[in-house]
């Protein structure tokens, strides 16, 4: 037998002030700390990206077949990439002038390889006399070939484009 003679645990806890709920009461600002913490996620805004994406919801977005031309239909490209066959070529689809890129999507302009890809940002349109080819729509053994290196795309600016046309 023990020589401790508190009533330990067979005294309710806090009985006479309400319990657990009414101790924390005693020593914390109640109302203060519900306003204060957190309930949970935020909810997701989801029309910030249905605005920044014309065509809808990833799934939706299919890439640029719909709107390119194969590679082996221009001569241009033919004397560019010599080291690329007519099979080749042929796999290769040139987007056309005027179409959106797709935000965040990976690109490359075959007339200056060497610049590497790039990730378009919204409201980015190919102009007139570029040469656009998509990751997306393009198999990884012929995109290895024309970018030569694993560096991480850049993001394209169009204000850097203007500065460097001019």
């Amino acid at each position: 037998m023990s020589d401790d003679h508190s009533p330990g645990d067979r005294r309710k806890p806090y009985s006479d002030r309400g319990g657990p709920e009414g101790r924390h009461a005693e020593t914390h600002d109640v109302r203060r700390e519900a306003a204060t913490n957190p309930r949970g996620p935020e909810p997701v805004d989801e029309t910030f990206d249905e605005q920044l994406r014309p065509g809808g919801s990833p799934v939706e977005q299919r890439g640029h077949a719909e709107e390119s031309t194969s590679a082996s239909e221009d001569k241009r490209v033919r004397n560019d990439l010599p080291f690329l066959d007519n099979e080749e070529l042929s796999r290769l689809s040139i987007i056309d002038p005027g179409v959106m890129l797709e935000q965040g999507g990976v690109y490359l302009d075959i007339d200056h390889l060497d610049r590497g890809p790039f990730k378009a940002i919204g409201g980015h349109t190919v102009e007139d006399g570029q040469r656009l080819i998509a990751k997306r729509d393009t198999d990884y053994e012929l995109w290895n070939r024309l970018t030569q290196d694993d560096r991480e795309p850049e993001i394209e600016r169009p204000v850097e484009q203007e500065n460097a046309a001019s």
